[in-house]
């Protein structure tokens, strides 16, 4: 992976580069340690002390070039921007000048006022502002040129009949007033009746300049001089340091000698220029070819593995002076692939210098590394199978102090996490341990020596059995086992033996008492069948009942609404009087509201006997609703009800046509019954997965949430101020429910008081066969 950071370039480039070159002298079996750095110096030293003087020539000159080419171009943006400042000036004063004179001649005072509000803008002191009337006399000026004043600007410059000739269009020219240079911009106002003027004196303008020009020629000429007498400083030198690098040559040659034997590398870290030196056994450990040059922290960070720690991060914290050293342990990756541990370890050479820089050595602890894993995993396993054995354990040094103990020890005692510090003292631990509610120590001829066997109660009622034993060390390991089902069962064994002699003597007892029950219940089952029968025979007596009372009492009734209709209709002459009349019409209406009743009680009857058969076929849903809505549509419009429908025509049913048609008058006889005039009854069927949904919605009187239980149950109705005065069995939507559900279906209600109520029957599109109840 390629890193880049503040100390280097990207890593990974210089280590694949010696890597490859590393493979090729394996091939060779022979292995090329460059030639050191320094030693290459020194023999190119003459070289680079006759190219001195020649590059130190060089820079002064392009120094000098470079220097000059700013100044000028320095020169030219003063002028630039002096010449648009002006320009700006003189235009803002020009636009306030151009509002004022439309209504008359400008004046002294208006013209004051226009310098002081222009100057307040940001121009300096060094820029003069003037306000003219058409013949260029000044009516007033900047402070320090008041003695302008009342003087024509025409007279007083030169080399300026432009800017008088044609205002802005002439733009910023050079003049001179009284000899000097000045640049000066002029704007009239469409009356030409009044003018204003910027000015500034080049002198003041290029003032900074002149100073900056002149320090820098100061600065050239004595940083000349000093290269010079450096020149002359590094010939005088270097004849004594040939002679000192040649001493520090063989000193290095027997350092790098010392590290490679000892397994050992230098580390030289510059963090100010993010470079670090490695001697020449760091890459013999690492099976690189050496390097003649610095190394980045980039490239090195690059073969350091991801997961031990980021060099970066070291030498972040050592610049914060977070920390003055390092002494870490991580691997670094072998030009064979492999990853060798090294422990690193680095002090800053001075902590208040002001470049950081850090000197230590790298060992190679890949053996110890090793051998500390294969042990570290060794007490893992150990570790892991303590824990994991159901036995609780504990050991015990030679002192009585804690070296470890597993969970299910800590558990059965009721000891806390920092009850079981390993160090702490046995009779400490001990004391915060739950009291035993027994204890007792067994004997046992077969121990080893100094062995003890303990069988203990806890505190939850568990039993169990420890067995201390010595170590060679002096220290104790104790070993706990869970007996306590094993005292569980010795105990039910006991209790069995006393029950097993008092379950004989219950047996012989038992067995009388079971021939008695058998008899008894043996004549329970005779009353039963005898209650079964009379139960039957009263459901047919009842339903006999019925069909003979409907016999009876429909044969008047008819006789009676026939001879009613007779006399409201007057076919054999008028009654002579309106009361009789009212008197008729009252008892047709009252027997056919019994003819209704009894019909309903007759219907619920059958259907709670099982004489209802479903003579299910193919149904069009859109036309048995529309038959349906005329039946009630004059009951409908009597109370100016509308009643509207949304079925699709396409829509169809399996079911039986008679009790689907009865289930739907029933529910819109109840809605128009229950819905004030002037309402409205919506009738709507959608598919919904394998079933019909029929809702009827009214915006009725309404029910109350606690009475809708109610509603279905046979002769229930739910009464209040706006149902008082609705007569009804109270069988209709019992019996829609009770055909709903001979289909398979469902109704619910749903209903908010003073708002409506919505009534749903879920009917199945498609039945399997058809239903008979018999």
């Amino acid at each position: 992976m390629a890193r880049a950071d503040a100390w280097g370039a990207p890593g990974g480039s210089v280590f694949a580069r010696k890597q490859g070159g590393q493979r090729g002298n394996r091939r060779g079996n022979a292995r090329v340690i460059a030639e050191p750095g320094y030693a290459r110096l020194l023999a190119a030293e003459p070289l680079l002390r006759r190219s001195i003087p020649t590059l130190i020539v060089l820079f002064l000159l392009v120094v000098g070039a470079v220097r000059f080419l700013s100044l000028v171009d320095w020169h030219d943006d003063i002028e630039r921007n002096a010449k648009t400042l002006l320009s700006l000036s003189a235009g803002e004063m020009a636009n306030g000048l151009e509002v004022y004179t439309e209504h008359g001649h400008p004046d002294a005072d208006f013209a004051r006022s226009l310098i002081a509000r222009t100057a307040s803008h940001g121009l300096g002191a060094r820029y003069a502002l003037a306000v003219m009337d058409g013949d260029f006399r000044i009516l007033a000026a900047s402070p320090d040129m008041l003695r302008w004043e009342g003087k024509r600007l025409d007279e007083l410059v030169s080399s300026g009949q432009p800017l008088f000739m044609f205002g802005e269009r002439a733009g910023v020219i050079d003049i001179a007033i009284d000899g000097a240079a000045w640049y000066a911009a002029i704007d009239l106002n469409d009356q030409r009746n009044g003018a204003v003027a910027a000015l500034i004196s080049q002198q003041d303008v290029f003032d900074d300049w002149r100073r900056t020009v002149s320090l820098n020629v100061t600065l050239f000429v004595l940083t000349a001089s000093i290269l010079l007498v450096l020149l002359y400083a590094y010939f005088t030198q270097s004849a004594r340091a040939q002679s000192a690098d040649r001493i520090y040559l063989e000193a290095h040659q027997r350092i790098d000698l010392a590290l490679a034997r000892g397994r050992c590398g230098l580390w030289d870290w510059d963090l100010v220029r993010g470079k670090m030196y490695w001697s020449s056994s760091m890459y013999d450990m690492l099976g690189y070819e050496a390097a003649d040059r610095m190394l980045s922290f980039g490239e090195v960070a690059e073969i350091i593995h991801l997961d031990d720690g980021d060099l970066f991060d070291f030498a972040n914290k050592i610049m914060s002076r977070e920390i003055d050293m390092i002494d870490q342990v991580f691997r670094m990756r072998h030009a064979s692939g492999q990853w060798i541990w090294m422990r690193v370890r680095a002090h800053v050479v001075d902590a208040e210098a002001a470049e950081m820089q850090l000197i230590g050595i790298a060992v190679d602890v890949t053996e110890q590394r090793h051998l500390a894993l294969r042990s570290e995993a060794a007490d893992m396993r150990l570790r892991t199978a303590i824990e994991n054995t159901s036995e609780s354990f504990v050991l015990w040094d030679a002192a009585d102090r804690l070296v470890l103990c597993n969970s299910k020890f800590q558990q059965d005692h009721g000891l806390s996490e920092r009850d079981i510090v390993p160090g702490s003292d046995r009779a400490a631990i001990e004391a915060h341990m739950k009291p035993f509610v027994t204890e007792r120590r067994l004997a046992s001829a077969h121990a080893p020596q100094g062995a003890a066997t303990y069988e203990r109660q806890l505190a939850d009622g568990r039993w169990l059995q420890v067995t201390e034993l010595t170590t060679r060390d002096g220290g104790t390991v104790s070993i706990g086992t869970d007996i306590t089902q094993l005292k569980l069962n010795q105990e039910k064994l006991v209790d069995s033996e006393r029950r097993l002699m008092a379950t004989i003597h219950d047996l012989s007892i038992a067995r009388k008492a079971e021939a008695q029950k058998t008899r008894e219940l043996v004549e329970l089952n005779r009353k039963y069948m005898r209650e079964t029968e009379r139960a039957e025979a009263a459901n047919r007596a009842k339903s006999e009942f019925l069909a003979n009372m409907s016999h009876e009492l429909r044969t008047p009734l008819n006789a009676i609404i026939g001879f009613s209709e007779v006399m409201e209709s007057g076919l054999f002459g008028s009654l002579g009087n309106d009361r009789y009349l009212e008197y008729a019409r009252d008892i047709h209406s009252s027997g056919t509201y019994l003819l209704g009743v009894i019909n309903d009680i007759l219907d619920m009857s059958k259907i709670e006997a099982g004489q209802v058969s479903m003579e299910r076929e193919e149904i069009g849903l859109g036309r048995l609703i529309s038959e349906t809505v005329r039946v009630i549509a004059l009951q409908a419009a009597k109370k100016s009800i509308t009643v509207e429908t949304d079925i699709a025509e396409h829509m169809s049913l399996f079911a039986d046509r008679r009790a689907i048609k009865q289930i739907v008058i029933n529910l819109l006889s109840n809605a128009v019954k229950f819905t004030r005039d002037g309402g409205h009854i919506l009738v709507r069927a959608r598919n919904v997965g394998n079933a019909m949904v029929l809702s009827i919605e009214d915006n009725g009187c309404g029910i109350p949430k606690d009475k809708i239980g109610k509603l279905g149950r046979p002769f229930e109705q739910v009464q209040n101020q706006f149902t008082k005065s609705h007569a009804g069995s109270g069988l209709g939507l019992a019996i829609s429910r009770s055909l709903a559900e001979l289909h398979g279906g469902a109704l619910k209600i749903r209903s908010t008081e003073r708002v409506g109520t919505i009534v749903s029957v879920r009917i199945p599109v498609k039945a399997r066969a058809t239903a008979t109840a018999a």
